[in-house]
C-alpha cells in the first residue's frame, strides 16, 4: 500500500470497484435469460391473463373478452427516471 495515498481513498475506489463489478455481473445476467417461449403470432388471440390494477384490484382479460377493444401498453422505462 502506497503511504502516500489517503486510506479513505482506498476504500473508496475499492467501493467503487465492486459496485461496478456488481452492476455488470447484473447485466450479464439479464442478458443471459433467455426469453419466454411461445407459439403465438401476429393476430393470434391473445392467451387470458390477470394483472393487478392501479387500485389493486385484479383485472382479467377474459372478463373484457367481446365487450370491448383492450390495448396493453408496456412502459420498460416508466418510473425509473431513465
Amino acid at each position: 500500500m502506497n503511504p502516500y495515498i489517503p486510506v479513505c481513498y482506498i476504500a473508496l475506489t475499492m467501493t467503487r470497484r465492486v459496485l461496478m463489478l456488481a452492476v455488470c455481473a447484473g447485466a450479464l445476467a439479464v442478458a443471459q435469460t433467455p426469453p419466454p417461449k411461445t407459439h403465438l403470432k401476429v393476430g393470434d388471440t391473445a392467451p387470458d391473463f390477470s394483472l393487478r390494477a392501479t387500485n389493486n384490484t385484479t383485472v382479467k382479460l377474459s372478463d373484457y373478452r367481446g365487450k370491448k377493444t383492450v390495448v396493453l401498453a408496456f412502459f420498460p422505462a416508466a418510473f425509473s427516471g431513465g
